[in-house]
């Protein structure tokens, strides 16, 4: 064939060619050829997902050909089929469970061959839309097998370029150069060529007459080394020059090269999400391009989005008031000390002396918090202030009065005004039971030396003060003073109170048990480990509910199996999670009770997954009878 009839006839295949792209898109910008979106006819699983296991990547090079490609129920792979139905129901809406916090939603992907070209590129971006607005899924690219090779061919140039950056050093030094002039002028030293010891700069000055750095510099390819530095330098520059489309792999969950052009590509896409307290719906959405040497193509047409109902067990909750008995008192006592430290012999209030400053603001905001407390009145605050046993015991009895003075003149302007004339003072002047517990509990002090202190200290209600020289004489009296003692030394704050309007010393009433509504609310959350926590006392409906969206079905079954049978949310939980375990005929059994109490059970179960077999049971249960 001569070269003019070849070039006539290439010319053609090019308009031919470009002909037939022209009427696709055509057709793709009418709408005419569109991509489908529809509900998945699989059954997802219950529970926690395992791993993101529905993901599925191709490679980047040659890439799989996948025509046709839906995913296999038993493994979870792509597969190839070869045909696809010629009528085909694209449902909407789907409805769909949470199982243990997680939503698992499928949906399929439906490009017709008509959006497929070798040179084309499309790129599908599905997004989730919840009530907290939307959240990208993970991309699905089919890629034309020229588009790819298009690609390819950029980062072989780009491939190219690095190999032309120099890493070896030795490439900027002319070694030959080099040698010829040790061998002429240093031939001692160019029979070290092949020695592998090491010169020192100084020895080598003193063998060379010039620094090793100086020789080298000397005989170095600067011109040729900073071309190379300048080189490496501008690897980015020249990837995006060189790789104008890059080969996307974050976030894409297929990408695939097709290189037929017949039939119709279908992806199944599953999706599994931690669901959110509340959540009634997700809907799902495309969007994406269809995209040529890296440019957008034509404006296309998307379908219209699907919705999934998201139902919970979290919905089946049973909104009961739980009350608890309570014995309320008429009076109310409450106690707390501070460790204020005084100097010696000295009864005045130092905010600047040890910890005194956050002591006394702790007991600040403890009179705060329990003057907040409306329900109560203030009947007395006694202040006792009680010191340690050094002196003498009269001396301490009149230092503790003048210490609880000292502190009553002080918290007097925080408390509130109705409450000053009821501020009380008391002493301890020495605190001996206190020092018995606090010996007892010591982790310092070895068994015999604490026996010999509580012996001593048993006296110290007939006779403080001859304890306190006895003690005095022993070897650990140093370390009682330094430890021991300064924890004798607080001041006790003791509220007396009274319930407002309440004249009887107790009443018996109930009031709201506020542990159950925690419990039920942590059901509503999806926080089901601390639902079972709070409501596994009360073996109930709902802590049956609470064990069965944990998983804890047996533990479910053994709290329903003591509840009543004729209500029906409790035989519709029976028959679930006997569903669960596998016992079908049970499960229609408790499933028919709880229709027959209320006919709504009926569609209820249209939402559980777990009574998918049920149902079919059910049905033909009807149809025989």
């Amino acid at each position: 064939m001569c070269s003019e009839t070849r070039v006539i006839l290439a010319i053609v295949a090019v308009l031919l060619f470009s002909c037939t792209s022209y009427r696709k898109i055509q057709k793709i910008g009418s709408g005419e050829v569109a991509m489908e979106l529809s509900t998945s006819d699989e059954i997802l699983s219950d529970g926690p997902p395992e791993s993101l296991t529905d993901s599925v990547r191709g490679t980047s090079s040659d890439g799989p050909l996948i025509m046709n490609a839906i995913r296999d129920a038993e493994s979870g792979e792509m597969v190839a089929t070869d045909v696809i139905s010629a009528s085909r129901v694209v449902a909407r809406f789907r409805n769909v469970a949470e199982r243990s916090g997680y939503v698992s939603i499928g949906f399929d992907v439906m490009v017709p061959c008509g959006l497929s070209d070798s040179r084309w590129q499309l790129r599908i971006n599905p997004y989730m839309t919840l009530n907290d607005g939307k959240i990208p899924l993970e991309s699905v690219y089919i890629t034309g097998d020229r588009y790819r090779a298009s690609q390819m061919r950029g980062y072989e140039r780009y491939r190219r370029f690095l190999a032309s950056i120099v890493t070896d050093t030795t490439e900027f030094v002319k070694v030959h150069q080099l040698e010829i002039f040790l061998m002429r002028h240093f031939p001692d030293t160019y029979a070290m060529k092949t020695d592998s010891s090491f010169v020192s700069d100084p020895m080598a000055e003193s063998l060379f007459g010039v620094t090793q750095r100086e020789a080298l510099e000397h005989y170095r390819k600067s011109l040729k080394e900073k071309l190379n530095e300048g080189r490496a330098a501008r690897r980015a520059t020249m990837f995006r020059k060189y790789v104008k489309d890059p080969i996307k792999e974050d976030g894409v969950r297929l990408d695939t090269v097709i290189r037929s052009m017949e039939g119709d590509f279908i992806y199944r896409y599953t999706h599994t999400f931690k669901a959110r307290p509340g959540l009634k719906k997700a809907v799902i959405s495309l969007d994406g391009g269809l995209y040529e040497d890296g440019k957008p193509v034509v404006e296309m047409t998307f379908p219209e989005d699907i919705t999934f109902y998201i139902s919970s067990l979290s919905s089946l909750v049973d909104e009961i008031q739980k009350y608890r008995f309570v014995v309320l008192e008429r009076r109310a006592y409450d106690m707390t000390k501070a460790l204020i430290d005084f100097s010696q012999g000295s009864s005045k209030v130092d905010t600047m002396l040890g910890d005194n400053l956050s002591e006394l603001a702790r007991i600040r905001r403890c009179i705060g918090d329990i003057s907040a407390r409306k329900e109560y009145v203030l009947d007395s605050l006694v202040i006792m202030a009680s010191c340690s046993p050094e002196g003498s015991f009269e001396l301490n009895r009149r230092l503790s009065i003048e210490r609880s003075e000292a502190v009553r003149e002080y918290i007097c302007s925080y408390v509130p005004e109705s409450w000053r004339d009821s501020l009380r003072v008391s002493s301890m002047p020495e605190n001996w039971e206190q020092l018995r517990r606090l010996v007892r509990n010591d982790t310092i002090l070895g068994t015999d030396e604490k026996q010999r202190i509580l012996s001593l200290a048993e006296a110290a209600d007939q006779d403080p003060d001859r304890t306190e020289r006895a003690m005095s004489r022993m070897p650990h009296y140093r370390y009682l003073r330094e430890k021991i003692y300064p924890k004798l030394r607080s001041v006790s704050f003791e509220f007396h109170m009274s319930r407002v309007g309440m004249e009887k010393d107790t009443v018996h009433t109930t009031e709201p048990d506020t542990v159950y509504m925690s419990g039920l609310m942590a059901l509503k959350e999806l926080d089901y480990k601390k639902a079972v926590l709070l409501l596994r006392p009360y073996a109930d409906y709902n802590s049956a509910l609470a064990f069965m969206s944990a998983g804890y079905n047996h533990s479910a079954l053994d709290v329903l199996n003591g509840l009543d049978d004729s209500q029906p949310k409790v035989c519709y939980l029976k028959s679930m999670v006997l569903a669960r375990l596998g016992m079908l005929d049970e499960a229609l059994k408790y499933f028919c009770l709880s229709v027959a109490h209320d006919p709504s059970m009926r569609h209820r179960a249209n939402l559980d997954p777990e009574m998918y077999l049920v149902l079919e049971k059910y049905a033909t249960l009807n149809i025989n009878q």
